[in-house]
C-alpha cells in the first residue's frame, strides 16, 4: 500500500480507486468490509454495483465519463444496500477515484454490516449521526419501558378497583359494571344475593382471623359451583351476589342454590377449630322486568332473601314467587326463564 493510499484509506475509508477498464485496484477499509468474503480488489466494478442514477451505464466508458458528477449505486446482492457516490479522476490520472456513502441507508447498514465509529473518517457527519439515532433508540426504549410500567400499574390499579381483597372475587363497583353491560347488550341473566346465616357467631366465637378464612372459603366454593362467565361477588360482610348468564332457568339457578346450601353448611376446620355455617339466597331474573334496573334488582333480590331467612335460614327464595302480578313484574315459565 502507498502512502497516498493509506491517507485515502483514513481520510475516506470507502473510496475505490478503478483502472481505465472499470477494474478496483484497491478499495478502502470499510467498502471491503462490506463484502470481506468476496473482496473487491481485482473486480470490476459493475459486476458488483449498479448504477441506478443516471441510468444506462452498463460499461466502463461511461463510468469514466461520469468523472466530476454523482453517482447512485446499489449492491447486486443482498443486502441490497444503496450508495450516494461522486467520482472524480485517480491522483495518477489514468483512472477513476469514486467516494461513496451510505446516506439515508446509513441506519440499515450499520445493522447489517456491524459497523463501528472506527470505520468511518474522524470527521465524518455520519458518527454524529449515529450518536444520534442511538440517542433516539435508547429514548424511545426507556420510553416503551416507561409506558410498558404505566399501562401494568394502570391494569393493577384498574384490576384492584373492581377485585375484593379479602377473597380475590369481583367487588360491588366491579359487579354493577358487568350489570350494566349485561342489561345494554340486553343480556338475560340471574342475579342471586346470598346472605351467610351465623357468621357473626364465627367472629364472635373463633375471632376475625378465623372469620377471613372461612371467607375465603366460601368465596371458593362459589367460583367451584359456578361457570367462567359468571359473576361472583362479595359485596359486603358476609354478603354476596352471583350473576348467572345465559342461558339460564329456574331449574338451573335452583341446582346451583342447591349445591352451595348444601356445601356452606359442612364444618369448615381451621386449625384446630371447626366453624359451622348456612346461607340464605334470594333470587331474581332479569328477564321478569320490562326494562330492568341495577337499584331494584338488588331490592327485590333482598326480598326474596329475607323471605328465605324469614322461613327458617338455609334456603332459596325466588322473587317472582312473592310478587303479585300486575305490578311490572312478568312471571315467567319457570322451566324456562
Amino acid at each position: 500500500m502507498t502512502a497516498r493510499e493509506d491517507s485515502m484509506d483514513l481520510i475516506c475509508p470507502m473510496h475505490a480507486i478503478l483502472d481505465t477498464d472499470g477494474i478496483i485496484r484497491h478499495a478502502g477499509p470499510t467498502l471491503q468490509k462490506l463484502r470481506p468474503d468476496t473482496g473487491m480488489v481485482g473486480r470490476r466494478i459493475l459486476e458488483m454495483f449498479e448504477v441506478t442514477r443516471p441510468q444506462g451505464i452498463d460499461c466502463a466508458a461511461g463510468l469514466m465519463a461520469m468523472r466530476g458528477r454523482t453517482l447512485h449505486l446499489r449492491f447486486r446482492d443482498a443486502p441490497h444496500t444503496a450508495f450516494k457516490a461522486v467520482s472524480v479522476p485517480d491522483p495518477s490520472g489514468t483512472g477513476l477515484l469514486i467516494n461513496l456513502s451510505f446516506g439515508i441507508s446509513i441506519v440499515e447498514a450499520v445493522q447489517d454490516y456491524a459497523l463501528t465509529h472506527a470505520d468511518f473518517a474522524a470527521t465524518d457527519l455520519t458518527i454524529e449521526l449515529l450518536y444520534l439515532v442511538e440517542a433516539k433508540s435508547a429514548a424511545m426504549d426507556a420510553s416503551r419501558r416507561l409506558n410498558q410500567r404505566l399501562r401494568g400499574a394502570r391494569d393493577i390499579a384498574e384490576e384492584q378497583a373492581v377485585t375484593d381483597a379479602l377473597t380475590g372475587l369481583t367487588n360491588r363497583r366491579g359487579l354493577e359494571v358487568m350489570m350494566k353491560r349485561l342489561i345494554a347488550r340486553n343480556g338475560r341473566f340471574a342475579l342471586m344475593q346470598v346472605d351467610l346465616d351465623f357468621f357473626k357467631q364465627v367472629n364472635d366465637r373463633l375471632g376475625h382471623d378465623v372469620g377471613d378464612q372461612v371467607l375465603r372459603r366460601v368465596g371458593q366454593i362459589m367460583r367451584e359451583e359456578t361457570r367462567d362467565r359468571d359473576v361472583v361477588a362479595r359485596v359486603g360482610g358476609d354478603e354476596f351476589v352471583l350473576i348467572i348468564d345465559s342461558p339460564v332457568s329456574v331449574v338451573a339457578v335452583e341446582q346451583i342454590g342447591a349445591r352451595l346450601i348444601s356445601r356452606l353448611r359442612e364444618p369448615m376446620a381451621f386449625d384446630r377449630e371447626t366453624s359451622r355455617i348456612s346461607c340464605s339466597i334470594g333470587s331474581v331474573f332479569s328477564s321478569d322486568y320490562d326494562a330492568p334496573e341495577i337499584a331494584q334488582l338488588f331490592k327485590d333480590a333482598d326480598i326474596a332473601l329475607y323471605a328465605s331467612k324469614n322461613a327458617g335460614r338455609g334456603r332459596h327464595v325466588f322473587h317472582h314467587q312473592l310478587k303479585p302480578a300486575g305490578t311490572g313484574v312478568h312471571v315467567k315459565d319457570p322451566t324456562n326463564v
